[in-house]
């Protein structure tokens, strides 16, 4: 072996290493301490009590009525969307796809608080119906307000997966269809729907997954009776030790696991590939009048739906009184005074943790995708296999996993790791890593391996190849995986409330839970919430014109 092969061989190595203790490790503890009986064997024991608690049945019920009602009622939102802004011609498609994704930019925990106040029973919605009609909606009441929240957070993946399959059905086989006398909503049914299905299950699989181990929206809901906030307040209240709640977390990753294998499967049983003639895109087709109206005003009235929670968040920020009032009254600025001067020290913590794991995903991401793209190294394929676990595995479980595999572990200067800031960025760096691997690994896929032998073939090594020559055609992608890490991290709670061990350590995230614990917080915890919300929206721009400027680069660089 070479000298730069044995190089390339202790990277990949060291990679691995990282992964398995910071990712394989405490999965495995998990599981272990679920199905350990305290004296080295291993029992079912600790299921069969799980399954006698009434609550934890209950819990388990409901998981599955949220997610599976979510998924439902997200197809019914962004598959017409999706249908509608592919297939048909009229003004504002790009907008309407635009702002059809906008709810990904606020984390749902964000937009339940706010939507309590537009669509909970004193909310503005009701206290409308009930002067007008003498009615009222359960909007929020309960696992309805946990569904309805989720629904509008999630169903963009739905949306955004689904019009990338819509996009790619060749128009060979819509003509073919219509020639033989399918329209409308047969021609959807019998033909697009079913050519696009990989890209509806894929978004529905994710809603699924993200669904059932969502715990921040639960809590911000005071809805508890779910699997998810149960295993926090279990770990929480009664302590590590406790093995039901290990048992939950066992339970999501179970689900988790199956809802992804479970849609791979169903694709790969079927045969999705087209055969097509020149690789056009189907046709966008005019529609009438009426057609126009009935558009219009459903996709007026979900994007209204879409926009409430920025809307109502962004309320909450400016206004001193809101209750029991359509609008808010007393107009303020205060809620942003009082987070600059209590919350510095969160949103800085935000910056330092996310900009270091974002940095940490960059690097290995970079990494790991020469070694499997331009290596012939043994295994290589291991680490994608080992960075894909991450993306199944609830931050919830992997939170509990690090408290119970690192307690005892202590840093060099004395301090505990799981009481240290370097926790936070391990966490958040392995949860986000698959992210940024996608990225890196597009990107290379981009760099032609001819680029490398040239300079090889002018004298240069390697590591200067690499450095000189790969990383540089490969910048554009690596600063948008570093953009999307960044911005998924600012966002993220469940392991944040599990790994926060003291305020002054704690993020933007956790800050805005601990607001929105009570009814005078709201309105600083919606201050930061617009700030979060600016920040990841400021970084998902970013992200997407360093995607375009790179695209645009290597266009020009062909020409």
């Amino acid at each position: 072996m070479s000298r730069g092969n044995s190089a390339i061989a202790v990277v990949a190595l060291a990679i691995a290493a990282f992964l398995v203790v910071f990712l394989i490790v405490p999965i495995g503890t998990v599981i272990h301490t679920a199905f350990a009986d305290g004296q080295g064997g291993y029992t079912f024991a600790h299921f069969v009590a799980f399954n006698e608690i009434s609550l934890m049945r209950e819990s388990f019920a409901n998981s599955l009525f949220v997610a599976g009602m979510t998924v439902a009622l997200a197809s019914l939102i962004a598959v017409p969307l999706a249908y509608l802004t592919m297939r048909f011609e009229f003004r504002g498609a790009l907008l309407i796809q635009t702002l059809g994704v906008l709810p990904l930019v606020m984390p749902a925990f964000v937009g339940a608080a706010a939507m309590q106040l537009l669509f909970g029973r004193s909310g503005s919605v009701n206290l409308l119906l009930n002067d007008t009609f003498g009615i009222t909606l359960p909007l929020m009441s309960g696992l309805n307000g946990v569904v309805f929240v989720e629904t509008l957070h999630y169903f963009p993946f739905i949306l955004l997966n689904l019009s990338a399959a819509l996009a790619n059905i060749d128009s060979s086989m819509e003509e073919a269809a219509q020639n033989l006398g399918a329209h409308g909503w047969r021609l959807f049914r019998k033909v697009v729907f079913p050519l696009a299905l990989p890209g509806y299950l894929a978004g529905a699989s994710l809603v699924f997954i993200k669904v059932f181990d969502d715990l921040g929206t639960p809590l911000v809901l005071n809805v508890t009776n779910m699997l998810a906030p149960q295993a926090y307040l279990r770990v929480t209240s009664i302590g590590l030790e406790d093995p039901i709640g290990y048992v939950v977390c066992v339970i999501l990753v179970l689900f988790s696991v199956a809802a992804m294998a479970g849609a791979w499967w169903f694709v790969r049983r079927r045969d999705y590939a087209l055969v097509s003639r020149g690789g056009t895109r189907a046709p966008v087709r005019r529609l009438t009048a009426w057609q126009a109206a009935l558009a219009y005003g459903w996709i007026g009235g979900v994007l209204l739906l879409v926009l409430s929670p920025h809307l109502g968040l962004l309320l909450m920020s400016l206004f001193k009184v809101w209750s029991f009032s359509v609008l808010p009254e007393h107009f303020t600025f205060d809620h942003y005074f009082t987070v600059f001067d209590d919350s510095a020290r969160m949103i800085w913590n935000t910056f330092l943790y996310c900009g270091l794991a974002a940095l940490v995903d960059v690097a290995l991401g970079t990494a790991i995708a020469y070694i499997v793209l331009r290596t012939t190294l043994p295994g290589r394929q291991l680490l994608d296999h080992f960075v894909t676990v991450a993306l199944a595995m609830p931050g919830l479980v992997l939170g509990i996993g690090y408290l119970r595999t690192f307690r005892g572990v202590e840093l060099p200067g004395g301090e505990a790791l799981t009481a240290s800031w370097v926790i936070f960025v391990l966490a958040y760096a392995i949860r986000r890593l698959p992210y940024a691997l996608r990225s890196c690994m597009a990107a290379l896929t981009q760099v032609h391996p001819a680029l490398e032998e040239a300079a090889q073939n002018l004298g240069a090594g390697r590591w200067r190849t690499v450095r000189r020559v790969v990383i540089p055609l490969m910048t554009g992608g690596i600063l948008a995986g570093f953009v999307t890490s960044f911005i998924t991290a600012a966002a993220e709670i469940s392991e944040t409330m599990l790994l926060t061990s003291r305020e002054s350590l704690a993020p933007m995230s956790y800050g805005i839970y601990l607001y929105f614990q009570s009814i005078a917080g709201r309105g600083p915890g919606a201050a930061l919430g617009v700030i979060a919300v600016v920040l990841v929206a400021l970084g998902t721009y970013l992200s997407h014109r360093l995607v375009a400027a790179n695209a645009q680069h290597r266009q020009g660089a062909r020409e």
